[in-house]
């Protein structure tokens, strides 16, 4: 006696499930310029590391002599795999069966899976293509029964956010569920032009008398990677990929764990004499800042994330002598650097970020302030502006600045941690204050221009005066600034700064959980 007849019946069951929704769907994902489900599992895992749970689960048919004639396998596939050599969970929407929706799915497999990544403290990594678990108004009539709203086990999905990273890719047109699924995470990336984000298609928006649209003007990489909804946009499957693997290189595996700390072949004491001459002697005129963050962390280390949206600040994780750090800089280029709304939206998920995963914080500061103006006031800049400096204030983690330039008003004390003893130096070009003197001194002297003979000359005697009690070196006089550095030096004092923070880092959960 043997088991030979079941062991062939669960080949057999396998094999139909590899055939997915069948050779006509599979091909038409293929013209759609889309990879199957599998295929996505190959490219982004490691080699053979995939192991997938629940592979026979779906919808069979049986003749009358009780057979199986025909399987349709459920449209959620999941399990364990490695990437870069450590675990994860790995999930994602087969397309080819039923688009995704709730007709073909079973909730059971994507809540063990979301489940298993929060108990078992390791990354999920979600390739969403479709509903995501939304069922079409043809389930009333196969269930035989209307549901009110509920989403079983999100709490998990929240939760999770506060123990591993959580990644999500858009690779496909993504409604409802899948949409807040894509949402609900650290990091998210959305295909440009084959993938779509929105919370209803074009014929619910068409019903509920919002115009005929088309998905693209719905849920196109173009608009939700402009109003943060997801952080970045791939040029294709692969990489978006890429881009996720990179992302989790920086993080570790659970919050149980610090970040990996890699070998670094750039020289600590390596100088760009670039940085010399960078910033103009005009406080008026902007510069780049990339090339400085780029010139300061270890070589092709910088991983932007989110540079589409919230653009006055630039935020990404580096590493800096092999040690990932979280870093954020105003974007001169942009408003002069100034907080916008939707920057300080940015700024608050970075700093939980980094705060939720041990990451030290470095700012690079050019600030301004807050945007002014009647646009800004609309936006509740100060609302949101004040949450920002919350989350920095808040973030548990090391914290380091370099003054570039600008710090003026509530928005440029986030040159220093509230409540913190931390490394901050400031190059030469260093200029901060209340209000920076050129829009406040005809206020200040109103009453002293008002009785001068020459008003613009008067005017610039004073903004002469002014200029030379500006220096960077009046405020080291009194400590108000610790040092002032040379440019070229940035790099290996923010290097001695990281091995002296990093020895301060413990593993272990925050006090708050991750804000998505």
């Amino acid at each position: 006696m043997s088991w030979r007849k079941e062991i062939e019946e669960l080949h057999y069951r396998s094999e139909l499930a590899d055939k997915m929704g069948g050779a006509d769907k599979v091909a038409r994902q293929h013209e759609f310029g889309k990879y199957t489900v599998r295929e996505r599992f190959e490219k982004i895992c490691d080699d053979k590391s995939f192991h997938e749970i629940g592979k026979i689960a779906g919808v069979a048919d049986y003749d009358e002599n009780g057979d199986l004639r025909d399987f349709v396998p459920s449209n959620f596939v999941f399990g364990t795999a490695e990437i870069d050599g450590r675990s994860l969970i790995v999930s994602g929407d087969d397309f080819t069966v039923r688009g995704g929706s709730a007709d073909a799915s079973i909730s059971a497999k994507r809540n063990q899976a979301e489940g298993l990544a929060h108990e078992l403290r390791v990354p999920h990594l979600r390739l969403v293509d479709g509903m995501g678990g939304g069922g079409s108004v043809k389930t009333i009539e196969t269930s035989g029964r209307t549901y009110i709203p509920a989403v079983a086990g999100w709490e998990t999905v929240v939760n999770h956010l506060g123990v591993a990273p959580s990644v999500s890719l858009a690779l496909g047109s993504v409604a409802g569920i899948g949409a807040a699924r894509v949402a609900t995470s650290h990091y998210s990336v959305i295909v440009k032009n084959s993938a779509q984000m929105m919370i209803a298609g074009p014929a619910l928006v068409d019903w509920a008398n919002q115009g005929e649209v088309e998905k693209e003007e719905l849920g196109a990489s173009k608009i939700h990677t402009r109003n943060g909804a997801i952080d970045d946009e791939a040029g294709s499957e692969e990489e978006a990929f890429a881009m996720a693997r990179q992302f989790l290189s920086y993080l570790p595996t659970s919050v149980d764990e610090l970040p990996p700390v890699t070998q670094n072949l750039d020289p600590v004491e390596r100088r760009d004499e670039d940085l010399l001459s960078i910033v103009p002697r005009d406080p008026r005129k902007p510069y780049k800042m990339r090339p400085i963050i780029n010139s300061v962390v270890d070589a092709g280390s910088f991983f932007e994330i989110g540079r589409k949206w919230g653009k006055s600040i630039i935020c990404g994780l580096a590493r800096l002598d092999g040690i990932p750090v979280a870093v954020f800089a105003e974007d001169p280029m942009i408003y002069g650097g100034a907080w916008t709304a939707s920057a300080c939206r940015k700024l608050v998920r970075h700093c939980d970020l980094a705060s939720t995963f041990h990451l030290p914080l470095v700012h690079l500061v050019d600030c301004p302030g807050f945007l002014i103006g009647k646009q800004a006031e609309e936006d509740a800049i100060i609302r949101i502006g004040s949450q920002a400096l919350a989350a920095f204030g808040q973030a548990a983690v090391p914290f380091c600045s370099v003054v570039v330039r600008k710090a003026f008003g509530v928005a440029g004390a986030a040159n220093k941690k509230p409540g913190s003893q931390h490394f901050r130096f400031a190059w030469p070009s260093g200029d901060w204050g209340s209000l920076p003197i050129e829009g406040g001194l005809e206020v200040a002297y109103k009453a002293e221009l008002a009785e001068a003979e020459d008003y613009d000359r008067h005017l610039a005697k004073i903004k002469e005066r002014l200029n030379r009690l500006r220096s960077p070196f009046r405020s080291a006089e009194y400590f108000e600034i610790e040092e002032i550095i040379d440019p070229r030096d940035t790099r290996s004092n923010l290097c001695r700064w990281i091995n002296f923070a990093v020895r301060t880092l413990s593993p272990g959960p925050v006090s708050f959980s991750y804000r998505p």
